[in-house]
């Protein structure tokens, strides 16, 4: 006789409990309990992950001769997606992709399985398409479809069945929201299926040595759907971003056990498939107009990328008691600090102004190194001047008005040298930090690690402090401090 047990299951944390709670103790969050029916007539070893290990190799070796070649990557076909994943798929790993509905999120895997150099077959799993609508779409895109082999089931069991005979490269599985355990009675998609089953299917990725790609549904606050232990199990997490509206597409790895996280791609969405753009900057920069008050650039490192971005400001008086900060891809907070800082050490009245600040693109910045390009895109907005020509503000500013040193400086400087600025705002900070480009641009031969078809630099122009810096931007701009030192280079 099969055993019914009833329990409660945090749809955000799964946290699992025996009684309704109005929040969860784990993650504090208000009603997120969901009641699930447990019901298992088989015993536990047949269960898809409990009892049963990750990995088969039980004996224990010293790490010294344990040989890196076990684990080697094979190139996904993309170069944008294989700079995210940290040079390529691993076989033996489990990757999760999530995006919102429509994305784009099925053809790039479907590209992925055309174009990925395996050295055997590539396993594509449907749980929401027909093998037709599959074909179709193969078609559209001109794929070949000789070394792809479909399987449209939504058992676990049976799935996993499929995967140990075949024993493909790569298997996709598209999504796991739609796969469930036949051990487990609760509906496709609840927290114990989506556990149980990736959990089932890290098994089978480290004992067979296969990577598999999972399809992640998000929610509408574009967190993944799920229990939180999902991106735990993992080993890389990708988030498939861009607007419905936009052709463009972003891919960031929020996670990544095999290479550095933070890293973004782009993809343009085209009736051929999404094609690879390699020079986000030049994208983000397209129809950017020239000499307006409001308007400034910088640069935000994402992962080890640079990546020059327009950041636009608009203020206008309020016709509220309490003013608006509206931001789009910046840090609300920090924006009323910033404001804060620049009324403080200048009383241009910005406590009684509206301000809009937008980073055109839809690119989403949480670095403080564009502190500065915010505060000067709000002071060109206030007093109606564009800031200085072809000019790169960078920077973070201080509750007291300094400007203090940011990272990875060169390899912003080389990108904004390659997009033609002539100039840069840089901390004074920094000035000790970049001998190696002082030494270039005076001609030392000494210096063999930059390649020689490199950029001409721009002029780098160095402040300390935040009235130095306005006063470099806006020149005889009305300013309470005034220029006491700040060098050219």
């Amino acid at each position: 006789m099969a055993k019914t047990k009833t329990i409660f299951v945090c749809n955000a944390c799964g946290y699992e409990t025996s009684g309704w709670m109005g929040r969860c103790p784990s993650c504090q969050a208000w009603n997120t309990l969901i009641e699930e029916n447990m019901k298992s007539s088989a015993p536990a070893s047949s269960m898809p992950s409990k009892r049963q290990s990750w990995v088969s190799q039980n004996e224990t070796v010293p790490l010294s001769d344990v040989s890196v070649e076990e684990d080697p990557r094979y190139t996904s076909g993309l170069r944008e997606l294989d700079r995210v994943l940290g040079g390529g798929f691993v076989t033996g790993s489990l990757v999760l992709v999530g995006g919102d509905p429509g994305i784009g999120k099925s053809t790039l895997l479907l590209q992925v399985s055309h174009l990925a150099k395996t050295k055997g077959l590539v396993l594509y799993v449907s749980g929401e398409e027909s093998r037709t609508q599959i074909r179709m779409r193969a078609t559209r895109l001109s794929i070949e479809t000789n070394h792809i082999t479909l399987c449209t089931q939504t058992s676990f069991e049976e799935v996993s069945q499929t995967i140990t005979s075949l024993r493909p490269s790569l298997c996709i599985i598209d999504s796991i929201q739609t796969l469930y355990s036949e051990e487990l009675s609760s509906a496709p998609g609840s927290v114990s299926q989506v556990r149980e089953v990736t959990a089932g299917l890290l098994r089978l990725a480290k004992n067979l040595l296969i990577t598999i790609v999972l399809v992640g549904h998000v929610t509408k606050d574009g967190a993944l759907a799920g229990p939180r232990v999902l991106e735990h199990m993992v080993d890389t997490v990708l988030y498939f971003e861009g607007e419905n509206s936009s052709p463009f597409r972003m891919i960031r790895a929020v996670k990544n056990r095999f290479g550095a996280t933070g890293e973004l791609a782009f993809f343009e969405m085209t009736d051929v498939g999404l094609l690879e753009v390699e020079n986000a900057s030049t994208l983000l920069l397209s129809g950017r107009p020239i000499q307006v008050p409001g308007s400034v650039v910088t640069s935000c490192m994402e992962g080890t990328r640079p990546i020059l971005v327009e950041i636009q400001a608009l203020l206008n008086p309020s016709s509220y008691s309490v003013p608006q900060r509206m931001a789009q891809g910046l840090d609300r907070s920090r924006i009323g600090m910033l404001l804060a800082v620049l009324e403080k050490k200048f009383a241009v009245g910005v406590n009684n102004m509206d301000a809009y600040i937008n980073v055109v693109g839809g690119l989403k910045i949480t670095e403080t190194a564009c502190d500065l390009a915010i505060l000067a895109a709000v002071f060109s907005a206030l007093k109606d001047r564009p800031i200085r020509p072809n000019t790169l503000v960078l920077g973070e500013v201080g509750l007291t008005g300094e400007i203090r040193p940011i990272a990875d400086i060169e390899r912003r400087l080389i990108e904004a040298g390659r997009l033609g600025f002539t100039s840069c705002i840089l901390p004074g900070s920094n000035k000790s930090g970049l001998a190696r480009i002082q030494k270039r641009k005076t001609g030392n031969p000494s210096l063999t690690d930059l390649p020689d078809n490199a950029p001409v630099l721009p002029e780098l122009i160095f402040a300390d402090t935040l009235s130095e810096a306005m006063d470099v931007l806006f020149m005889d701009a009305p300013t309470q401090g005034s220029i006491k030192k700040g060098g050219r280079s």
